[in-house]
């Protein structure tokens, strides 16, 4: 099991895939490529890129309306409208404050039953958002450190992270609908070029099948991007939470997760709820940055750098 952050990443990315994908074999059906083409001439360059931005927009800002409520599906998490326990008020009240702090509305407060110590934040917009916590985070930790957990994820919302995700994966979309196709229509022009030298329509089988492989390439590649882009916001998010919250408070949490496997080194792969393990060309595809490392800014103070 992933980060619940990473978790949400990866929910994301591949709702994105699914909904490209999806747009791309209707567009097919429809004849899309096929009139992409000049007869005799070439690619329409500037219909494919507009072609190629509205299907990738289109597949991230779905995605991106669709996060939250996939969210709560995934985890079975139920928010709550009126606590019924001192638990659940304190978690509401706890929340409705750090969002206070942060500039923005209260979100949707939810509990998830799950040993893993673990929290999430998501939503389209930063004032309609929600942030939902495991059962077993809130039993596993102290009251400051589940504290400092959701100043963490609040920071997640005020940071519109959900939305920068989502521009950026517009763009990597844009670009690996794009060149695929490109690269599939100069692919199949060279291979079924006659013998006297006249080329294809460049829209025959060899488009279809390099297109096709190309965009799985290229979308591993956007993938490692959208991978670095998370760590990065991880950074953020950790120093918004250390300024709503207490640093000191953070780091505890942060190193009981680690202390939980009884390795200094590594997490498991079910306690990954602020790093993650392994290294290597895994490393590339890492949502959250060495665990480590985001101790030691906290407790060095360059967090604030």
């Amino acid at each position: 099991m992933k980060s619940r952050f990473g978790s949400r990443i990866a929910l994301f990315v591949l709702t994105n895939l699914a909904v490209v994908a999806m747009l791309a074999v209707v567009g097919r059906l429809l004849g899309v490529d096929n009139f992409l083409a000049r007869q005799g001439s070439g690619l329409n360059l500037t219909t494919l890129l507009i072609m190629s931005a509205v299907m990738g927009f289109g597949g991230s800002i779905i995605s991106l309306l669709m996060s939250k409520p996939m969210a709560k599906w995934s985890t079975g998490a139920h928010v709550i409208d009126s606590p019924r326990t001192e638990a659940e008020q304190w978690l509401v009240e706890t929340v409705r404050r750090l969002a206070r702090d942060a500039g923005i509305a209260t979100p949707e407060v939810a509990i998830y039953d799950s040993p893993d110590m673990n929290a999430f934040a998501t939503g389209a917009r930063r004032n309609n958002a929600l942030v939902a916590v495991s059962t077993g985070l809130l039993h596993g930790m102290r009251r400051d450190e589940v504290e400092a957990v959701l100043g963490h994820e609040v920071a997640h919302v005020a940071n519109g992270d959900m939305v920068t995700l989502t521009l950026l994966q517009g763009v990597l979309n844009t670009f690996v609908i794009f060149l695929s196709r490109v690269v599939g229509f100069i692919v199949d022009r060279f291979l079924n070029r006659s013998e006297d030298g006249e080329e294809s329509s460049g829209m025959g089988p060899g488009y279809f099948l390099t297109s096709l492989v190309l965009q799985i390439v290229f979308g591993i590649g956007a993938s490692i991007i959208v991978a670095w882009f998370s760590r990065r916001r991880e950074f953020r998010a950790d120093h918004g939470g250390a300024t709503l919250v207490d640093p000191g408070a953070m780091a505890r949490a942060l190193d009981r997760l680690r202390r939980q496997q009884g390795e200094p080194s590594a997490l498991p792969a079910n306690m990954q709820a602020f790093g993650i393990s392994g290294g290597g060309m895994m490393a590339l595809f890492a949502s959250h940055p060495p665990l480590e490392q985001r101790i030691q800014r906290l407790v060095d103070g360059t967090w604030r750098n």
